[in-house]
């Protein structure tokens, strides 16, 4: 048996979204079950981002979905207040969160986070 889950009924993993009668079964936030993509199609970036890191700009008390709404499909670096800094292709922007590509040192994946989590950002 190898390391990951056999897929379950409607080509989904067990506990993932998607199943029987869903669309889009496999990893949570892929479409068809296709690692890199993301809800409604979106593919992640085909090159890496940046390889510097810009510096980081006045902090603010909370972060804005406007103001992080025009960073949507751009190369965007982010500070969490836990003290993480990573770059992000953002493809949604809520009321509350943010979600998008994050990349992993020499990957895209899917991933999301609370807004009220993001300590500072800034996109080229």
């Amino acid at each position: 048996m190898g390391f990951f889950p056999t897929p379950g009924p409607g080509g989904g993993f067990p506990g993932a979204p998607g199943g029987p009668g869903v669309p889009g079964g496999g990893f949570p936030g892929t479409p068809g079950g296709a690692p890199g993509g993301a809800p409604g199609g979106v593919q992640a970036p085909t090159a890496p981002p940046p390889q510097f890191i810009p510096q980081m700009s006045a902090t603010a008390f909370a972060i804005d979905p406007g103001g992080i709404r025009r960073c949507l499909f751009r190369n965007t670096y982010i500070w969490l207040n836990n003290g993480e800094q990573f770059w992000f292709y953002p493809v949604f922007v809520g009321r509350n969160s943010i979600a998008g590509f994050r990349w992993f040192g020499f990957f895209w994946g899917y991933f999301g986070i609370d807004l009220n989590q993001v300590r500072s950002f800034t996109c080229f």
